[in-house]
């Protein structure tokens, strides 16, 4: 795993020595540099490029008209299954939660996938919990040739899979994977993953590696922001996105900056990214990644939404259902996390538009 080892190094980067050197100064001039180090991304994560947030949101505008026009792709995701091994201290689908676990027949999946497919969706992100013996690949198959003629896009994100494993999925629709590390901060992912085979940090890192090693058109990483210190989770995120540019130039990347929501237990987050710093860092990776695509979910707020979705964003999610099957039966399932936006497509397609930009469902025909 070339890119995997390439990113590993970073892990013993001197963060906080960076960062508590960098002056007004050095943000303005990384503002005029065209081609940009990972120690000009970590000035501007840094507090003293808080001061200059206009700035930064004028040339994200620029670099996002540039590369993607004003087209936001909109997606939704659908959960199969909450069956899940792990204990995973901050996930509603733990394993030591009580609750009647559920996983949707194909009949079912169909269904749901009707319902999207009426409301405009040609993308569709497929989640389920880990729990191979519950979702082997083989269902994963099933389900992707149920749902493969009704969308243009079908992107997975569960548990880990081995390359070879998301060559047969591709051969059947898959098109994209999306992976959270969760957090790179090796003892804190050692901790909040206490058991289950999550708790294999190397394992689950390599997975993006693996599904541009299968050949899948599009792969987004992130992390999990709340676990850890949003700004060493944001360097990481930023150096492991750089390394997997390097080694697979041909795979459409992308990376997300999720913010903890409550979920089903006690977990009450350590850290904290504030309003201004979220915009902030969303706003470091769009300068830093030009041509990489930034998904904004229905984590946050409708405020926020609102107000990130001109400076850097391409692709959201809508009318989210984070329990399983939640598109067409009664909310009734134990969600992953609660969603904090729950607008309707129709109004998010309203929201995109007064904002300048154009809503649209299909980027890309697959030639399956």
């Amino acid at each position: 795993m070339k890119a995997t080892e390439a990113f590993l190094s970073w892990l013993t980067y001197d963060i906080e020595s960076v960062v508590s050197r960098v002056k007004k100064e050095d943000v303005q001039r990384v503002l005029r540099k065209e081609r940009l180090t990972p120690e000009d991304f970590l000035c501007l994560l840094s507090p003293a490029a808080e001061a200059f947030l206009e700035d930064m949101a004028i040339l994200s505008q620029k670099i996002t008209a540039k590369h993607f026009g004003r087209a936001i792709l909109l997606f939704a995701p659908l959960y199969v299954s909450d069956y899940c091994q792990n204990r995973c201290v901050y996930c509603g689908f733990r394993a030591q939660n009580t609750f009647a676990r559920t996983k949707l027949s194909l009949e079912e999946i169909r269904k749901n996938g009707e319902v999207l497919s009426s409301k405009g969706f040609r993308h569709v992100l497929l989640l389920t919990g880990d729990a191979p013996s519950i979702t082997p690949v083989e269902f994963f198959e099933d389900m992707l040739r149920v749902l493969h003629p009704m969308f243009d896009s079908l992107a997975l994100e569960v548990y880990p899979l081995k390359t070879d494993e998301y060559v047969r999925l591709k051969q059947v629709g898959l098109d994209g994977l999306t992976i959270y590390q969760e957090t790179y901060e090796r003892k804190i992912y050692d901790e909040v993953h206490p058991t289950g085979p999550k708790k294999d940090y190397l394992w689950r890192l390599e997975t993006p590696e693996r599904g541009a090693m299968a050949g899948l058109r599009w792969i987004t990483i992130g992390a999990l922001y709340g676990l850890a210190d949003p700004l060493h989770d944001a360097f990481w995120t930023a150096m492991h996105l750089m390394t997997l540019k390097k080694y697979y130039p041909e795979v459409e990347w992308g990376v997300s900056l999720p913010r903890m929501n409550p979920a089903e237990g006690d977990f009450v987050p350590k850290y904290t990214l504030s309003d201004r710093r979220f915009v902030q860092y969303l706003l470091a990776f769009r300068i830093f990644f030009p041509t990489v695509g930034i998904t904004l979910s229905t984590r946050e707020r409708p405020y926020m939404r609102d107000i990130v979705i001109p400076l850097g964003v391409t692709k959201v999610s809508a009318e989210s259902h984070t329990e399983v099957g939640g598109y067409t039966e009664k909310p009734c399932h134990i969600p992953q996390f609660e969603v904090a936006d729950t607008r309707s497509v129709e109004e998010m397609k309203r929201v995109i538009a007064h904002k300048g930009f154009d809503p649209v469902f299909k980027d890309w025909v697959g030639a399956i």
